[in-house]
């Protein structure tokens, strides 16, 4: 793996756990587009605190992405997967169109670059 592309996904690393770690204020900010209706601030919270979480970890990773691809592999699945489910329901509700153009892209954007710049293994060498 090449170190300008160990740089990028350290980059892309940052910014997902940046984004991650947003979640509670773009709730507030653009709730029609990250904050589910009808709302209810247990789920918020419980959201907020794994995303959170998640961030943190990942702002971690982005030091040494390599010895952390299992959480790097995680984040890209359960966000394709999150954000699958989401553009699901979203497109089944046309109240919920706005997270078209927030939250679901959101997650799909982030685990594509972060999944496209991280290796499939650990290399040997």
């Amino acid at each position: 793996m090449t170190a300008s592309r160990i740089t990028a996904l350290r980059i892309a690393l940052v910014v997902l756990g940046l984004a991650c770690a947003a979640l509670g204020p773009l709730m507030l900010v653009w709730p029609s587009g990250w904050r589910w209706s009808p709302h209810h601030p247990h789920y918020e919270q419980m959201m907020v605190g794994i995303y959170l979480t998640l961030g943190i970890f990942l702002l971690r990773a982005a030091r040494d992405p390599l010895q952390n691809l299992s959480l790097i592999w995680f984040t890209v699945w359960s966000s394709v997967m999150h954000g699958g489910i989401m553009a699901v329901q979203a497109f089944s509700s046309p109240e919920h169109y706005s997270h078209l153009t927030a939250d679901v892209p959101a997650l799909l954007l982030g685990a594509a670059v972060v999944g496209v710049l991280t290796p499939r293994q650990r290399s040997s060498s």
